[in-house]
């Protein structure tokens, strides 16, 4: 089984001056705005970091839910949040780290195990598996 889905950018001017706008297939994003000064300078606007941020968080938040479910456990709640470096290198920028850091509330559950299951959901989530960056996991059980 094979699903493709679809992200979508434009972009005019140069890149300090120039205005982007990416959309998704689903249409969650519709010609929302980037550029250079929300990518680099905080101001207002999406940039591809926090994208790539959002959709890590939420294929390892579902991926530790089949885990979690094949492991016997069904969580309450996670709360996933996931934290992008971009790192300007001799290279070039990288994209260098993502940094999860999960909240859950899983009955039954004890620490070691739940530690283990969520390592195994950071190492197989297919967004995980993108990422050539060092992805590291702080996890808790509420």
């Amino acid at each position: 089984m094979k699903i493709i889905r679809k992200g979508s950018a434009k972009w005019s001017g140069g890149l300090k001056d120039g205005k982007g706008l990416i959309s998704t297939e689903s249409g969650a994003l519709t010609d929302y705005p980037y550029g250079f000064s929300s990518r680099f300078e905080g101001q207002k606007g999406s940039n591809p970091e926090e994208l790539i941020g959002a959709a890590h968080a939420a294929c390892f938040t579902m991926a530790l839910s089949l885990a979690l479910n094949e492991a016997g456990f069904t969580a309450e709640s996670l709360e996933t949040s996931a934290k992008i470096s971009l790192e300007k290198l001799d290279t070039g920028f990288s994209v260098t780290a993502s940094a999860l850091t999960l909240t859950a509330k899983v009955p039954g559950i004890d620490d070691a195990t739940f530690q283990k299951v969520a390592a195994g959901a950071k190492a197989n989530c297919p967004i995980s598996k993108l990422l050539k960056a060092d992805i590291s996991l702080d996890a808790k059980l509420s």
